[in-house]
């Protein structure tokens, strides 16, 4: 009898393996971390095919621990680190460049040459995103352009280019694939058509023969190949904060949640009408359920939160480990006027300012090492808020019933309950977290569960969903506009670093 689902959450820092039941609870976990890889100042990249080798390794190690075999798991949904760009050989499947991350940096001065006259929006309206480092677009053209022999080899149909989802689909079934959320964050697919834009890829320089094919979210892609999960179908492809969203069970118009992880991601369900964003946030599609027409998000990419813990606790040493973060934080009333806003690749939603770079604000000789762990986790939660202030400008512009009245909450930062208080403070809202944290790889196997009948229909997804703590916020607001006032001068501090 198959009993569970798995989940492949391959993300920035390691790849995972999640066994869930029918409750969406998990019953099995292995996990493989990989090199994080910094060749230049601004350039990140990972090996992808250490990354194949660590996922392979944790599905064995997932069923083990649980002392299954293939033939307890109905499906494998699969969800991925999005933007990052994976080029490789058809016919030996090795990657011909490593990995470049969605933190990378390279493509900046192409993007400016990509909008031309028209700068960032330039295809905007199309593809829902403006011209930024950030997306798989412009990573996939400079390898074309800098791997020698990359073009032409391109050209003839030698290549196959690949966001983390396709890659790992790639080496479970042999089949070339993505999914419309992942199409949607390359600045290759229009966002209505939900097919490659022909024209886009042509001034990208870009050859359509070496795109995946684009298929929904919830289907039966194919069967495992080979491994410890043989013959089982890949039923799910979620990009990751899109399914964390469809794991939260923010199903219906106007429902957010928002993911601490090394950056933060919030999206809003916008139904089935693209959202063009006036106010610097994202469209992207939020998922399609087979044939069913596509939902869709606004979302605010934060690019660092959960990272700042670790270059405080691994450039600055101030800490040895990212628990201590909290109880360090506490030993002190407040930040003591000093503010932290990691722009290290610039900011990102809804600033969009590349030429921006990180700084330490208000710091006199009152401010200590607890005053500064404040200040880092408060920095997540003042980013969020701009990305809430933005969602809030474009749902009252364009006259739409969006109105945030309460936020759900996942990822690793969320245990950290000073951080969690602060959030609901400076929003004015209720913040809700899920008993099951682990909502990026629930997505997924919702996802791979639904296209094959393991949970009928998403009545099951909204079932399952329960809350585990709620906070409510207590700031008065005096101090709240008092801190905000703050923080936007420490942000201006960071424009025109850059030239």
């Amino acid at each position: 009898m198959r009993r569970y689902v798995a989940a492949i959450d391959q993300g920035t820092t390691s790849s995972r393996c999640i066994v869930f039941d029918r409750q969406g609870r998990v019953e099995a976990v292995a996990q493989r971390e990989h090199e994080q890889i910094f060749p230049h100042p601004g350039w990140v990249e990972h090996d992808p095919e250490k990354i194949w080798r660590n996922t392979a390794l944790v599905l064995g190690e997932a069923l083990q621990r649980k002392g299954l075999t293939g033939d307890d798991i109905a499906a494998v949904g699969v969800t991925n680190q999005r933007e990052t760009t994976v080029v490789w050989d058809r016919k030996t499947g090795k990657p011909i460049h490593n990995a470049i991350v969605w933190q990378d940096t390279r493509t900046d001065q192409l993007c400016t040459e990509l909008g031309g006259a028209v700068g960032p929006t330039r295809y905007q309206d199309r593809t829902g995103l403006p011209l930024s480092t950030y997306f798989a677009g412009p990573k996939l053209r400079w390898i074309l352009d800098n791997v020698e022999g990359a073009r032409d080899r391109a050209e003839a149909g030698e290549l196959c280019f690949g966001t983390v989802d396709s890659w790992v689909l790639w080496n479970l079934t042999g089949e070339h694939i993505t999914d419309v959320t992942n199409a949607s964050r390359t600045m290759l697919m229009d966002l209505r058509s939900l097919q490659w834009d022909s024209r886009i890829c042509a001034e990208f320089g870009v050859p359509e023969v070496m795109l995946p094919r684009i298929r929904s979210s919830s289907e039966v892609y194919a069967q495992i190949s080979s491994g410890p999960l043989a013959g089982v179908p890949v039923a799910g492809i979620l990009g990751d904060q899109q399914a964390a969203t469809f794991g939260q069970a923010c199903l219906s118009p106007g429902e957010a949640k928002n993911t601490y992880g090394t950056g933060n991601f919030m999206l809003l369900n916008t139904g089935t009408t693209p959202v063009i964003s006036k106010h610097g946030l994202l469209t992207t599609v939020c998922y399609r359920l087979g044939e069913a027409d596509a939902v869709y998000a606004l979302e605010g990419s934060i690019a660092v939160t959960g990272s700042l813990v670790q270059w405080f606790r691994d450039n600055l040493g101030i800490i040895s480990t990212a628990d201590e973060i909290e109880p360090l934080a506490r030993s002190v009333a407040d930040n003591g006027g000093a503010y932290i806003v990691p722009a290290f690749s610039g900011l990102f939603a809804p600033r969009w300012r590349r030429d921006a770079r990180g700084v330490i604000a208000g710091l006199t000789r009152f401010v200590t090492k607890a005053h500064l762990a404040r200040a880092v986790l408060e920095s997540a939660a003042f980013q969020t808020r701009e990305v809430v202030d933005a969602m809030r400008a474009d749902a009252e512009s364009q006259q739409l019933d969006l109105e945030l009245t309460t936020l759900k909450v996942d990822g690793g930062m969320v245990g950290n309950d000073l951080l969690m208080q602060f959030q609901s403070d400076i929003l004015d809202v209720p913040v809700v977290r899920p008993v099951v944290n682990e909502t990026t790889a629930l997505g997924a196997a919702y996802a791979a569960g639904l296209a094959v009948g393991f949970w009928p229909s998403t009545d099951d997804i909204r079932a399952n969903w329960a809350a585990d703590r709620i906070w409510h916020p207590r700031m008065s607001p005096q101090d709240r506009d008092h801190q905000l006032a703050a923080w936007n001068k420490a942000v201006e501090r960071t424009y025109g670093w850059v030239d």
